[in-house]
């Protein structure tokens, strides 16, 4: 029994190689027929490649690159990002690699090599990274900031509405460019989109493509990350136009307000120029005295300018105080600074409110040893004008005569100003000189010289006494007498008869040449009065003998003649 068995399970065994080969070449076969059916069915199921619709969706993925990239600084913006993504991930491989080889305390010299490549791979990683350091955190920051609203000009007076306006068309440029700034941001996303479909359709022609995958995947992280910032870009350009609204309707209110603030104002001025003139025209048609003319006319036009700086403070300058503090602490440095403007002006002020000086008073200054007499014609806040006319000053010294000379009004502090028609007082000592020899009739030539002058200044002789009477309540006046005087006086050459008489101080040299000629006809009419002049008497002795001239050493005797 058990040698039967054993045969039985030694013919079993050797039985399994035979039906294993058999298996397997069995399994081979239905394998390799599998294999020729699977092949056959792919082959049938895969369409063939349309090369023409190929073409053409590569033309227009072509066409949407350039445009991409052409003129268009989000892409711009996208590729220096992506970039700098890119270089990032190369430094954390090229740290990484750094890290392993730094590790191996014992290095081999391909080892060493590559560390040290390595590691200059990473310093010209580092360069072009701090190149593109920007675009690490928000790189779309600056385009999507709006422009800033600051500077807001104020509109308080009619020069700021130039400002104002000129601000508002600034705002409406950076409104307009901060706008295409965000046209240009949903232009691209609509071409990405456009690109999105195009690749889509080239990779259902071709999915095995590894080009048309990448690109799909890179379109796609580009529309990702342009999202976010198209939604961030709505909101704020949303909130930049309201802000810009709010900013030009508030100017258009300031300026129609400021417009209509100028007419009113322009309207005061103008009634107060067209009352100016009236007064001056009514000054003017009855007034015949031309001295008052002018005083009230200088008035009026003061009043008139003073009226004016007070409108306009009031009306353009918000807190008056600051400019009075401003004058207060600024009024020291201005004293030193204009030292002279502000003594003419103080000059000004001495001369209104004094009364020294008026305007058609006959004057005479000194100046560096220069006189000047004129009458003036004008006094301005910071100089007096005359003109000069003929008088005996200028026959005498000067010699010139009809020049205007602009007197600074700082000069009554300093120099000597002579007025002579102050307070109304109109009339001057004048006197007249000559000399008669000293065997003439003295008595008869100073009665001569007094008649003659009381005939002619006879007029101006009551005048002046009227008035030095009046001026008694203001000054004291002690010597009153007006009438015309004489007085002799031995010179050299002979007695001199001096004359004073009282003459208009506008007119001095002309009567002083009427008395002069009449007195110089009467004198010569006169057979006991003699007109002196410089004489010398030289006496000739004929018994004095004349000096001895002495000539090749022989003396030679004569008499002087």
């Amino acid at each position: 029994m058990k040698v039967k068995y054993f045969v039985l399970a030694f013919m079993l065994f050797a039985s399994l190689p035979v039906v294993a080969q058999e298996n397997n070449g069995t399994n081979q076969t239905v394998q390799s027929s599998s294999e020729q059916n699977a092949t056959h069915t792919v082959e049938s199921e895969t369409p063939l490649i349309d090369t023409k619709k190929l073409e053409q969706l590569l033309l227009q993925k072509n066409t949407l690159d350039n445009e991409l990239v052409d003129n268009n600084i989000w892409s711009k913006i996208y590729s220096n990002y992506h970039t700098f993504l890119v270089l990032k991930k190369q430094e954390i491989q090229l740290d990484k690699e750094i890290g392993e080889l730094n590790k191996i305390r014992k290095k081999t010299t391909q080892q060493k090599e590559a560390l040290e490549s390595a590691q200059n791979n990473k310093v010209t990683l580092l360069g072009k990274l701090q190149l593109l350091e920007e675009y690490e955190k928000d790189p779309f920051k600056k385009f999507l900031t709006p422009p800033n609203i600051d500077d807001i000009p104020h509109v308080g007076n009619p020069l700021a509405v130039i400002a104002a306006l000129s601000y508002r068309q600034k705002l409406k440029t950076d409104e307009k460019e901060y706008s295409s700034r965000y046209t240009s941001l949903i232009h691209i996303m609509g071409k990405l989109k456009e690109k999105q479909i195009i690749i889509d359709k080239l990779i259902a022609l071709d999915p095995q493509n590894s080009e048309y995958l990448q690109a799909q995947k890179d379109n796609e992280d580009q529309i990702k990350t342009f999202m976010p910032v198209i939604e961030i870009f709505k909101t704020t350009e949303n909130v930049y136009s309201k802000k810009v609204d709010e900013v030009k309707l508030n100017l258009e209110n300031e300026v129609e307000k400021e417009i209509e603030r100028t007419f009113s104002i322009g309207a005061i001025v103008l009634f107060f120029i067209i009352l100016l003139f009236f007064i001056k025209y009514l000054v003017k048609k009855y007034m015949s005295d031309n001295e008052r003319f002018y005083t009230i006319n200088k008035a009026l036009n003061i009043t008139f300018v003073t009226i004016l700086i007070l409108t306009l403070l009031l009306a353009y300058i918000e807190n008056v105080s600051y400019l009075v503090t401003i004058l207060g602490f600024a009024s020291a440095g201005i004293a030193i600074a204009m030292k002279d403007w502000f003594m003419s002006l103080m000059g000004w002020l001495t001369i209104v409110i004094g009364g020294a000086i008026h305007v058609g008073d006959r004057v005479k200054f000194v100046r560096d040893g220069v006189e000047y007499v004129g009458d003036i014609v004008d006094i301005s806040l910071l100089r007096m004008t005359m003109h000069e006319d003929i008088t005996l000053t200028t026959q005498m010294l000067n010699r010139r005569a009809g020049r205007i000379i602009f007197v600074p009004n700082n000069f009554i502090f300093t120099d000597m100003i002579s007025n002579y028609s102050h307070a109304g007082l109109k009339t001057v000592w004048d006197g007249i000189d000559f000399l008669i020899t000293f065997d003439s009739d003295m008595q008869k030539a100073a009665h001569i010289a007094k008649e003659i002058a009381k005939k002619y200044s006879k007029g101006y002789t009551d005048i002046t006494r009227k008035q030095l009477n009046k001026l008694r309540s203001q000054y004291s006046v002690k010597n009153t007498n007006v009438e015309p005087r004489v007085f002799t006086l031995i010179e050299p050459y002979g007695m001199k008869i001096s004359v004073w008489y009282l003459t208009n101080s506008y007119a001095t040299l002309t009567l002083r040449s009427t008395i002069s000629s009449e007195i110089i006809m009467r004198i010569q009419a006169e057979e006991k009065i003699h007109l002196a002049f410089p004489t010398q008497s030289v006496y000739v002795d004929k018994n004095v003998p004349k000096p001895v001239a002495v000539l090749d050493d022989a003396p030679i005797q004569g008499t002087l003649l």
